[in-house]
């Protein structure tokens, strides 16, 4: 025993301090890393690509207008029927098909070319392809869903029709919500069981703490599309889910996943979905106002050239998107920095109900790095285009929100159980 001893001691000693190492590395602060160069360019690229959109999309819409061929649409819609609700869905089928064909360039190299010259995809042209023309019929649907009430309102109160649509855009916008993730995401890729179950089990407990139990599970294959990764938590009442890409189960471990999860959840029991819907439909309002000011003037003086000289008149389409889309994208940076609370937020929300700060760290630059994403964005963009947080600022705040630490309250102590 005596010969033991020293030996017994030196162990111990040397378990304690590499205990003491691991406790320490676990508390310790987790470092931005520095955006690699192909990040870089991949954030540049995408920044080209989405002013080039949305300059293509008004030109287009002025186009439409300036050459009268929304005129020459509504002229062919009236001479394929008679009933006003016909003609008006020919109308928008047409002008959404011609719109898309003119918009495939630029779709195909923002969502196709350029994610696979960033080794970011693996989607095969088919896919691309199907994937287009579902989106092609979804987008025919919701904008004859929103195109009909507007213009029968335009008929019946020419001075009110604003405020009436914006009214209407709320439930429209609540529905969208709730029936996206439903039945239009599973158009696009399979949504299955989860196969890891031991995590199942841990996601269902978090949830259940969060008091959003009985929510389905569901583990989407992403992966025939995409390499970047992520989840999500949807639904109301009986037809709330949690999805994860299996993308995200491949690349994170599961106290990352388990962080992210909890971010998920805060969006949901703290309404945010709500949120954002009376946000948009106030900006829709807002947007619709300015079409009502604006509209008729402009066809006053263009009446000739865009072929109708009155606002209920659905070749007006073009003129009312353009016009109350200028107005929606002045409005949109204060959108973004809305969204980007929201999602400050959420990550107050996981870190309260993981606790785990450095996995909440280490899952944002896991995110980071898998989607090519750019920790510090450029100042101009970031208020222009991000409806999240900069990865820099997300990783600062996982490094030091540690109210329980020091006794302090918790934000949300009240929406989960501790």
């Amino acid at each position: 025993m005596t010969r033991r001893r020293p030996l017994f001691l030196l162990a111990f000693f040397c378990g304690f301090a590499i205990l003491a190492a691991h406790g320490e590395a676990a508390d310790a602060p987790v470092a931005v890393p520095e955006p690699s160069q192909t990040a870089l360019e991949y954030y540049s690229t995408r920044n080209v690509l989405w002013a080039l959109d949305l300059a293509w999309g008004l030109a287009v819409l002025a186009l439409f207008l300036l050459t009268g061929w929304s005129a020459r649409i509504r002229d062919l819609a009236q001479r394929l029927t008679r009933g006003r609700a016909r003609m008006t869905f020919i109308y928008v089928a047409i002008f959404t098909a011609l719109t898309a064909l003119l918009a495939l360039p630029l779709d195909f190299v923002r969502g196709y070319a350029v994610e696979h010259r960033f080794g970011l995809s693996e989607q095969t042209l088919a896919k691309w392809a199907a994937d287009q023309a579902i989106g092609f019929v979804v987008g025919t649907i919701v904008t004859f869903a929103a195109v009909l009430p507007i213009y029968a309102l335009l008929r019946r109160s020419p001075r009110r029709w604003w405020l009436y649509a914006g009214l209407l855009a709320m439930p429209f916008i609540f529905a969208i919500f709730l029936l996206e993730p439903i039945w239009v995401s599973p158009l696009f890729n399979r949504f299955g069981p989860m196969k890891d179950h031991a995590l199942e089990a841990k996601i269902h407990a978090l949830a259940e703490r969060a008091g959003i139990g009985g929510a389905r599970i569901f583990e989407v294959e992403k992966s025939v599309d995409t390499k970047k990764v992520n989840a999500y938590v949807a639904g109301f009442l009986d037809t709330k889910r949690i999805v994860l890409w299996d993308t995200i189960l491949r690349r994170l471990d599961e106290r990352e996943l388990l962080f992210v999860m909890g971010h998920e959840m805060g969006h949901y029991v703290l309404h945010h979905g709500q949120q954002i819907v009376l946000v948009l439909s106030a900006l829709v309002l807002l947007s619709l106002y300015a079409a009502h000011r604006l509209c008729s003037g402009l066809i006053e003086r263009y009446k000739a050239r865009f072929g109708f000289d009155r606002l209920d008149d659905v070749a007006s389409w073009p003129l009312i998107s353009l016009v109350a889309g200028i107005a929606f994208l002045v409005a949109q940076p204060l959108f973004n920095a809305f969204t980007r609370h929201l999602e400050h937020e959420a990550d107050r929300f996981g870190l309260e109900i993981t606790r785990d700060n450095r996995a909440a760290g280490e899952a944002f630059i896991k995110l980071q790095q898998q989607n090519l994403g750019v920790p510090r964005p450029n100042i101009v963009m970031h208020i222009l285009r991000d409806t999240h947080p900069s990865v820099a600022e997300r990783i600062a705040f996982a490094n030091t929100y540690k109210p329980w630490a020091t006794g302090e309250p918790l934000v949300y102590a009240d929406k989960f159980r501790q």
